[in-house]
């Protein structure tokens, strides 16, 4: 079986981590976000994985050797000449995806859920459609799409683009399986799934949806990646994961690197991941945070959701909250508050942020 994971561009909205490594190389609960996706394809049988990249392909060309032999997987790297949206990726790797009659999977590099890939393939089979696609419920449709079946059927009737007034409460999760023959409705040019191939599988009733079970979460940006964490790791507990840390110093569901080093009278958790390498002093309190490789937290200091990137330092004393996210190699003075700050890599915080703006 075959998979495309749209990666796609520069992951703006992620950044300043992004300015260090691709998107899909930054660590999501202490494993590459991509991962996550690469191991439960491999798991359903999926043999040929397609990364669709246009930003930094030699540095994912050089991580992904390593990954192709611990999952027993090729992958084929489709480099975009040309941003090429949801869809056009789809035709540039056409001579893949069509090698075989199988279906192939889809699925946005931004999202994180348990990825239930088996039930998604029995229930695409049972139906003999183009496609089927994914959804998630949402509190508030009215940011999203809203998906709408017709009356007792998974056929997918019509999308409706941010209601202004409820319609339902079904979203894309950005997670899809089609059949060949969708190759047959793409150009290779820019092109958008949603919008340009989707309204037509419907209109022909080539469309199904199934409902996504368990959590789902779009981590593609800062405030959006310590949500999914803490939905992650809700997950782990829910399965009773021997990964997630335990002890007295320990609220709630929290996952350390077996290499990270935990200084004396903390209280971690809940909602947090410590990295390998990563040093906590004493006293530290943190919740809802993130701490990337080798990161240094002194002694007393405070985090509250708050991403620390790889090799950063936050003093003595120190307090950072309101989704701070220090870039990599940035270095916050003791007893220095960071209230909302962006800071980009290679800094030093000498002064007090007291409201949310980027540090260049």
């Amino acid at each position: 079986m075959k998979a495309l994971i749209l990666v796609g561009g520069f992951g703006t909205r992620l950044r300043p981590l992004t300015f260090s490594k691709p998107k899909p190389l930054v660590e999501f609960a202490n494993k590459h976000m991509i991962l996550h996706q690469i191991e439960a394809l491999a798991k359903v049988g999926v043999k040929d994985i397609i990364l669709a990249v246009n930003y930094q392909p030699d540095v994912m060309v050089e991580a992904m050797h390593k990954v192709e032999e611990q999952f027993g997987v090729t992958i084929h790297f489709s480099i975009e000449p040309e941003p090429l949206g949801t869809a056009g990726p789809l035709a540039l790797a056409r001579a893949i995806l069509e090698k075989d009659n199988e279906p192939f999977f889809v699925l946005n590099s931004d999202v994180i859920c348990e990825f239930p890939f088996e039930g998604l393939l029995a229930f695409h089979r049972s139906h003999g459609c183009e496609g089927t696609l994914m959804t998630t419920r949402v509190q508030d449709p009215s940011k999203f799409g809203v998906i709408l079946t017709k009356p007792g059927s998974t056929q997918i009737a019509r999308f409706v683009e941010k209601p202004t007034e409820w319609v339902g409460d079904q979203i894309n999760a950005g997670i899809y399986i089609f059949s060949t023959k969708i190759l047959n409705r793409i150009e290779n040019r820019p092109m958008s799934i949603e919008k340009d191939v989707f309204p037509f599988m419907a209109r022909d009733g080539e469309l199904h949806t199934i409902p996504l079970q368990g959590f789902w979460a779009d981590v593609g940006q800062p405030k959006d990646f310590l949500i999914g964490t803490g939905l992650y790791l809700n997950s782990l507990a829910a399965q009773e994961s021997p990964l997630l840390a335990k002890g007295t110093h320990i609220v709630g569901n929290v996952l350390i690197h077996e290499t990270a080093v935990i200084g004396e009278g903390c209280r971690i958790g809940p909602d947090v991941t410590i990295g390998p390498g990563a040093k906590v002093g004493n006293g530290v309190r943190m919740s809802k945070c993130v701490l990337m490789k080798n990161t240094v937290v002194k002694d007393y200091a405070w985090v509250h959701r708050s991403i620390i990137g790889w090799y950063s330092t936050v003093g003595r004393w120190a307090r950072l909250d309101n989704t701070t996210v220090l870039g990599e190699d940035v270095h916050v003075s003791d007893e220095v508050f960071v209230n909302g700050g962006s800071v980009l890599p290679h800094k030093t915080l000498k002064d007090s942020i007291l409201e949310p703006q980027i540090v260049m």
